[in-house]
């Protein structure tokens, strides 16, 4: 999915669920969804595809050719496609998501409690 702008995506979100191991340019929601297979800086998301950044023909090719070369190693790529068959996408976890964020910003006295932002006195 080479795409140059993308703000959802739900085709590599399908292809995650079916375990086809997804190439995507790191833009958007493909970005949110698809973590490279060499990137190893969040160590709480597990790699489930490949992506690229350029937005060339050249950047398209050598990720191509990256996931070319892993294919081979079947455990590896095996490994991606449980990735991206275990990951859930699901509105249940959006919306648990959502709680964290609404809890924390009662916390901090962002919010009042009732949904409305504090005003300056707290109420």
């Amino acid at each position: 999915m080479p795409s140059r702008f993308e703000p959802c995506g739900l085709n590599q979100m399908y292809s995650l669920r079916y375990g086809t191991v997804p190439i995507v340019r790191r833009v958007g929601g493909l970005a949110d969804t698809v973590i490279d297979q060499a990137d190893s800086s969040d160590d709480a998301a597990r790699p489930n595809g490949f992506s690229f950044d350029e937005y060339t023909p050249e950047a398209l090719l050598s990720v191509l050719r990256r996931a070319l070369a892993l294919f081979p190693n079947q455990g590896a790529w095996r490994g991606l496609q449980a990735a991206g068959m275990a990951a859930d996408h699901s509105w249940d976890r959006s919306a648990r998501e959502y709680v964290k964020i609404y809890d924390w910003a009662v916390s901090k006295g962002e919010m009042n409690g009732r949904g409305q932002r504090a005003d300056v006195y707290g109420r």
